[in-house]
């Protein structure tokens, strides 16, 4: 009913599930996840104890295939069931129950495995596969890659319904991605489009655009964050926050005098703060004072 990827990215330790399913709010039941832990993904008459479950299994230290193994052993319908565990070295193990509706089945690779049932068409774990293999870029990107290549390969057999994405990451919070389209007619391109506006905030964080950062560096920043996913908000803050830190508040001052003339709530808004760099700019659009 349901197919889905669990992964661990080498670099950063972030653990990831992406799952896409013909039922409502699959993100509160497919996806587990923590961060220095492991993933899991449960799933065909989803057993959602397996979630806590696993993971608590995993922070205890037992690797992939001893938790994969006790879940199933403790289930009264393992035969029914599809259950992916990834531990934090990387290793994966999948259990696609001999009753699973097909077509079904699974692919473990290095870091990562692919599972599906109720498909369309056989090949769908495989197309995953290969999609999140060659995939490049943060884990959430890649998990997405591997969702759109399962849709492509004919995906569920009913249609598709509501889809997530999970990544923890050892980092700090704002480095959590808990994407959900719960219920929708196209899930994944819902879900793209949350993607891309977090990976459009991740392009323009102060971490990228340090304080050294020449004009160049910061506009190719920011027009990369715009062709992902533009909007008034997302300029608004930039010129805020980005170019007045790297002393731009000329070019901030261009940003936003087009942004006011189309939307002059953003002016009023820039009013009302006390953020340094709001404070810096305020006297560039102060009303002109009477003779």
């Amino acid at each position: 009913m349901t197919y889905s990827i669990v992964a661990r990215d080498p670099e950063t330790g972030a653990f990831g599930v992406g799952v896409q399913t013909h039922q409502p709010s699959v993100g509160a039941i497919v996806p587990w996840a923590k961060a220095g832990v492991g993933a899991v993904a449960t799933q065909s008459f989803a057993n959602i104890n397996f979630g806590p479950q696993g993971l608590a299994l995993l922070e205890s230290g037992l690797p992939a295939g001893r938790v994969l193994a006790a879940l199933v052993a403790a289930d009264t319908m393992e035969e029914r069931r599809q259950v992916a565990v990834i531990d934090d070295t990387g290793t994966a193990a999948v259990h696609t129950g001999r009753e699973c509706i097909p077509f079904a089945g699974h692919v473990i690779g290095t870091g990562f495995s692919t599972q599906a049932n109720m498909m369309a068409l056989e090949g769908v774990p495989e197309a995953m596969a290969e999609a999140f293999s060659g995939a490049s870029g943060p884990l959430a990107a890649r998990i997405m890659m591997a969702l759109e290549a399962a849709q492509q390969a004919g995906g569920d057999i009913r249609g598709s319904q509501s889809a997530a994405i999970l990544v923890r990451d050892p980092g700090p919070l704002s480095a959590t991605w808990d994407l959900r389209i719960d219920n929708s007619r196209d899930p994944l391109g819902d879900l793209r489009a949350l993607l891309n506006i977090r990976l459009a905030g991740t392009a323009l964080a102060g971490s990228r655009i340090p304080d050294s950062a020449s004009l160049t560096a910061a506009m190719a920043a920011y027009e990369e964050a715009c062709r992902l996913a533009s909007s008034d908000e997302q300029t608004f803050w930039f010129a805020v926050n980005t170019l007045t830190r790297i002393g731009q508040e000329g070019k901030a001052e261009e940003l936003l005098r087009d942004l006011f003339a189309h939307s002059p709530q953003w002016q009023e808004l820039l009013m009302r703060l006390t953020l340094p760099g709001a404070l810096t700019l305020k006297p560039r659009f102060a009303p002109a004072q009477a003779p």
